[in-house]
């Protein structure tokens, strides 16, 4: 079925409405007589039966709806009219006939006991056959007492009868209604006008007082008056039972006080029910006893009235005469009363409360007593002080006792019924999943601007409303409810027996899901959403998307294609569901002029759906408006606030009146004037709308800048109908401006609010019951949410906690499900640097890599969170696995940074696998040649790999040899260092110490020339002979020369000279350089004391030569020592040489050496230590002849003791 565009409208707020159950009812026969009026009414299985003032009971048959027609409603026939047989009292008018008073179903038995004009008739249910002959009861006020306990279906009835209570004049008749009609017993109560009873407590009332009675026991407990202002009440035990079983003064049975301890409720009497008798003896035994009700059952005096539905005629039959004292007047009509005060008095303005308080009146006053028992265990009797002052309503139990606060009506009501409450079969069955609720519907008037209204005035009685005013609903008719009927004409209501369940189409068209599509002007949900690169400026959605729809096949043929007619199939299958649901049953009716109507139970969904449209109705442009209104719709949401779902509907109705609140709020927070919403209105609707799991794309559907991001899939959005009526109405209001917004036009609030509702809605995913979709759009949407707030983040500034920034940063690290689409919302805001974290999540690791170069290289990144990119890329690339990546991209670190590239390649816990020496120097000559130094020094000193020392020592020279050859200042300052480095007086550091402590740090030549001097002074093979050669032939081009010197080329690598020379052993050259050119001495000597095999310039101290060897270096060290330029350095260097290593100088040629010019000074340590190991070897040698002397004697005496142990030895021979 196609649902309606709008909801059906609905009526009240209040916990009940009135549905339709029988409009314009035939009253009168022939439809002349206009002032007949109902009197009562009554139902059982589908026969409605009617009693009115014109004597008449009308039989409606209920045809019920066409199952196959939803739009369908049940209809009623006029079954019969029948005119119930009655005693003309003696000198009464036809005018003052009351008419069908009571319809009193006994569907046990299948009875029906007609009150007409006083007179009880009995007939058959259902068609109103006349049962027990024409026997009929005169002189009754009141048929009724059924036990309420009692079930109405047949098959619960064990005893066949039903026991009813009939209240003539003078007693109280208990009579047995079954096969035939039975007097159980006769109970002395005079005058009692009503009735009600469970098990064999009764609560009764005559016209000024109520009593409970023990139909059994013959019990009486008099209550309280039915007016406060009745004077003439006899003083008497009240609250006392009473024994009314005797005469009729009755003895005092016990006190009220003994009620706990002595319940009114027993076993019944066996004696009292052995008086029981059949019908015909009763009267039989009345006539010959001559009771003085007698006869009490009489035959009519005319045959019984026909049961056709035409006009029937008044009996003919003569009425017997009453016996019986006439009773007190009758009680005035409150509604006649209030009529006349009110055409003779001005009525006060309309107030919020409407009641006014009539002074009190000193004439008597009658007014109608009211009982009814909400539940199985009490009762409820109205009291008051007159027709225009608030009634009492008060509970007690079946010792009298109150047991719960009273109840306060705003005038004495006209009828009473209670509905709901515990359970009980005299309520009506709650509907829509309010069992626990009871109240109270009292018909009065109340008196407003315009005059009298007449309605029901609703208020609970199964709450302590504690000391607050208690919460009351009116309701009256209006314009839906009758044509004819306005709120001047007094209700009628009763409950009655049975009841009638019947659907809420009201709630089905709110509770059906329909499919939504979020695009204005849109008719069918296109697949996708239709974005552009920038959503900011994406063209017109509705041009675009009918193209689209062409293509939506081949972009979902993932998808599951939909059969033909599905959306209806579903929405029929919907319908069908929530009707199963949306079910109302009501047993009260209520009545005016012709018309007939159920009061149902106002389901929840439609009392908090009218609270929205009427806080919705007071909205308007003015500030107080819109803030009164909000706070109304905030209200509601208070209501529901914590409460538990007791049934499906009402978990569907508490889910669907907190979307629709959320909506209609978020419209107004989106349009809202100043001032805006305060942070806990928003935080209240940010949480009603998480609550209500409200699909995001539908809060989405209400932004236009953010409505381009939507996703629906081939089914739609499926929301609920009152929901979606909601959402398209504010839709249909937007401007129809060119484009779509940009998400730069939202508010600040606006734009915090969406950040913290998204964010919220993402904590759902992992819930299979939310599409894909979803969660695609609310990725999308928070991340543009988020782009946009954070363009006001400082460049740079890194995601500190609790900032926007961190936020963008935990959406792309945890992941997003509409990744091409967040690939365009970053490349849109040049946000390259997030970009690369999103890549990260997805371990895309050459996009990452990509989008690292693009901004090293220079591409805009608004954000400038990279910082040194370069690094960022050495540290990435150890942790991924692929080897292809890792050379791309160490090449091309490697040629921008060569120092940090060559860390890729010589990475030993990167997990990628592992790259040959040989590879690795091939891949960086050919790619990137700068950095192959980088990786040679990492081989040579930091892996040991000596195999490429050639090659690092080969670099190194080419970087200092050209440095020399195009640098003249790099020439002069070599020259200066080595004129500083002599000018230093001993003891001094050695030239490379020296270079160390002096050179630039971040000069790569005089870096590249220490770790050359490291390398030709370590322990390592290299082709010294082909180094020398080139130093020699790369620098022969410098040929200033100076006296004294080898060449340029010695000039300016001397260090380098030396340690090659001593490696050629060309000792001579290298002492050479270093006496001379340097005036290295102390390096000299040690020189000469590690016997030339490395340089002493690499402070490497090898195992030390044979002395030979140092004999023959210090010879050649003291040579040129004499070959010093300078006399004090010649004389000052010999002298100290010869002092410490006199013992490797043969005096003799010492001397020859020596000047003769020179003074015995400078020698005389020399000498004077050659004497003392002269003199000490002598003693020495002295010392060793001495003691081989000793020796020599030992061993001899050492062979004559041996000789003499032995003794003599003979040979004898042979």
């Amino acid at each position: 079925m196609a649902s309606s565009a709008t909801p059906t409208p609905i009526a009240a707020a209040g916990p009940f409405v009135l549905r339709s159950l029988l409009q314009g009812a035939p009253l009168s026969a022939d439809g002349q007589d206009g002032d007949v009026k109902i009197n009562c009414v009554d139902y059982l299985d589908g026969n409605l039966y009617v009693g009115t003032t014109a004597s008449e009971l009308l039989h409606f048959f209920r045809i019920p709806p066409d199952p196959n027609d939803p739009s369908s409603s049940v209809a009623f026939i006029l079954a019969s009219r029948l005119r119930p047989a009655f005693a003309e009292p003696a000198g009464g008018l036809n005018g003052s006939r009351p008419g069908v008073q009571q319809i009193l179903l006994l569907p046990r038995v299948g009875k029906a006991c007609i009150l007409c004009n006083s007179t009880v008739t009995f007939y058959s249910l259902p068609e109103l056959s006349p049962v027990f002959g024409t026997t009929q009861v005169r002189n009754c006020n009141w048929i009724g007492g059924v036990d309420l306990n009692e079930s109405i279906d047949p098959g619960d009835d064990r005893s066949g009868a039903v026991t009813i209570l009939l209240s003539l004049n003078r007693r109280i008749q208990v009579v047995r209604i079954g096969e035939d009609a039975r007097v159980v017993r006769k109970i002395d109560y005079a005058g009692s006008t009503l009735s009600v009873r469970r098990d064999s407590i009764a609560c009764v009332a005559d016209s000024r007082s109520y009593a409970l009675l023990d139909v059994d026991r013959q019990l009486k407990i008099p209550l309280m008056s039915i007016s406060s202002l009745d004077a003439s009440q006899p003083g008497g035990p009240f609250g006392q039972a009473q024994n009314i079983a005797g005469g009729s003064d009755g003895g005092l049975f016990r006190s009220a006080s003994s009620a706990t301890s002595r319940p009114l409720l027993a076993p019944s009497d066996n004696q009292a029910h052995g008086r029981s008798t059949s019908l015909g003896g009763f009267i039989t035994g009345n006539i010959r006893r001559g009771d003085p009700e007698d006869p009490v059952f009489q035959e009519p005096d005319s045959p019984a009235p026909s049961r056709s539905p035409g006009p029937v005629g008044e009996s003919s039959g003569q009425a017997q005469r009453d016996t019986d004292k006439p009773l007190p007047a009758p009680p005035r009509d409150p509604a006649a009363l209030l009529a006349t005060q009110a055409a003779g008095t001005q009525l006060p303005p309309r107030t919020a409360s409407p009641r006014t308080v009539s002074p009190p009146k000193p004439a008597p006053v009658f007014l109608k007593p009211h009982i009814v028992s909400p539940t199985s265990d009490e009762f409820l009797i109205v009291t008051g002080t007159g027709p225009l002052d608030p009634g009492i309503g008060i509970f007690v139990n079946f010792d009298g006792d109150p047991t719960r606060p009273t109840l306060e009506f705003d005038r004495y009501p006209r009828e009473v019924v209670a509905d709901g409450g515990a359970p009980d079969i005299s309520s009506s069955r709650p509907s829509l999943g309010l069992e626990e609720e009871g109240y109270v519907l009292a018909s009065m008037a109340r008196e407003f601007e315009d005059g009298l209204h007449y309605g029901l005035e609703i208020q609970r009685f199964d709450v302590n409303v504690g000391e607050g005013e208690p919460e009351k609903f009116w309701l009256e008719l209006s314009a839906n409810d009758s044509k004819t009927m306005t709120h001047s004409t007094p209700l009628g209501i009763r409950s009655m027996l049975q009841g009638e369940e019947m659907q809420v189409e009201e709630v089905v068209e709110r509770l059906c899901q329909r499919r939504f599509s979020p695009f204005k002007g849109i008719t069918e949900t296109p697949t996708m959403s239709l974005k552009s690169l920038d959503s900011r400026t994406a063209s017109s959605m509705e041009r675009q998307s009918r193209e689209k729809e062409l293509f939506d096949r081949d972009l979902e043929s993932d998808e599951e294609l939909l059969p033909a007619g599905w959306e209806a199939t579903r929405n029929r299958e919907g319908e069908d569901f929530v009707r199963s649901l949306a079910k109302a049953f009501s047993r009260v009716a209520v009545w005016a002029g012709a018309d007939i109507w159920w009061a149902v139970r106002n389901p929840l969904l439609l009392q908090l759906e009218s609270s929205l449209e009427l806080a919705v109705s007071k909205d308007g442009q003015i500030a107080a408006q819109g803030i009164e209104t909000r706070r109304q719709l905030i209200s509601v949401l208070d209501t529901i606030q914590g409460r538990d779902a007791k049934t499906e509907l009402e978990f569907m109705t508490l889910g669907y009146i907190r979307q629709r609140t959320s909506v209609l709020l978020l419209a107004r927070f989106l349009d809202s004037p100043e001032p805006p919403f305060t942070e806990s209105e928003t935080k209240t609707m940010q949480d009603s709308l998480l609550e209500s799991d409200l699909d995001a794309r539908v809060v989405l559907a209400l932004l236009p800048a953010l409505r381009n991001e939507i996703i629906v899939n081939r089914s739609g959005i499926w929301i609920y109908g009152g929901v979606k009526s909601v959402v398209e109405s504010s839709i249909s209001k937007e401007d129809g401006g060119p484009g779509i917004p940009s998400i730069s036009s939202l508010s600040p609030n606006i734009l915090e609010f969406l950040r913290h509702f998204l964010s919220a809605w993402r904590k759902k995913k992992g819930f299979g019951s939310i599409p894909g979709e979803v969660f695609r759009t609310v990725d999308a949407s928070l991340l543009l949410v988020l782009l946009e707030l954070d363009q006001t983040t400082p460049k740079g500034q890194l995601g500190r906690s609790g900032t926007i920034r961190k936020e963008l940063y935990d959406l792309v690290d945890h992941g997003v499900d509409c990744f091409d689409r967040a690939v365009d919302l970053l490349e849109t805001y040049r946000r390259l640097f997030v970009l690369s974290r999103l890549y990260q999540r997805r371990k895309m690791a050459a996009d990452v890599l990509g989008t690292w170069r693009r901004i090293i290289e220079g591409e805009e990144d608004k954000g400038g969170e990279l910082g040194d990119g370069e690094q960022r890329v050495r540290g990435y690339l150890s942790n991924i696995s692929s080897q292809s990546l890792v050379q791309e991209y160490g090449v091309w670190l490697a040629t921008r940074n060569p120092k940090l590239g060559v860390q890729v390649f010589a990475d030993d816990k990167g997990k990628a696998p592992k790259f040959e020496p040989n590879q690795v120097v091939s891949i960086l000559k050919e790619e990137a040649p700068d950095a192959v130094k980088y990786y040679l020094e990492h081989l040579v000193f930091g892996k040991g790999n000596t195999a490429y020392v050639n090659d690092l020592v080969t670099y190194y020279l080419d970087i200092v040899i050209t440095d020399l050859q195009t640098s003249p200042t790099s020439r002069a300052t070599v020259t200066a260092s080595y004129e500083a480095y002599r000018a230093l007086r001993p003891p001094k550091p050695t030239y490379r110490q020296f270079l160390t402590d002096n050179a630039p740090p971040d000069d790569e030549v005089w870096q590249s020339r220490l770790r050359l001097l490291q390398l030709l002074g370590g322990d390592h093979n290299y082709d010294a002979v082909a180094i020398r050669k080139r130093i020699d032939t790369s620098l022969s081009a410098l040929s200033e020369t100076r006296p004294g010197s080898q060449g340029a080329q010695q000039q300016l690598l001397v260090p380098e000279a030396i340690i090659l020379d001593g490696r050629t052993k060309r000792h001579e050259d290298a002492l050479r350089l270093l006496v001379h050119l340097l005036g290295d001495y102390d390096s000299a000597v040690l020189y000469c004391l590690r016997g030339g095999a490395s340089s002493s310039l690499s402070g490497r101290r090898d195992s030390l030569p044979v002395r030979e060897t140092q004999t023959r270096l210090f010879r050649v060290l003291l040579n040129e020592f004499l070959a010093l330029d300078d006399l004090n350095d010649r004389v000052e260097q010999t002298g100290a040489l010869l002092e410490r290593f006199g013992g490797w100088f043969d005096v003799l040629e010492v001397l020859s050496l020596i000047p003769d010019g020179w003074s015995v000074d400078v020698t005389a340590g020399f000498l004077m230590a050659a004497l003392r190991r002269l003199v000490r070897d002598r003693h020495e040698s002295m010392l060793a002849r001495s003691l081989s002397g000793s020796e020599n004697l030992r061993a001899n005496f050492d062979l004559l003791v041996k000789i003499d142990e032995k003794g003599p030895v003979i040979d004898a021979g042979t």
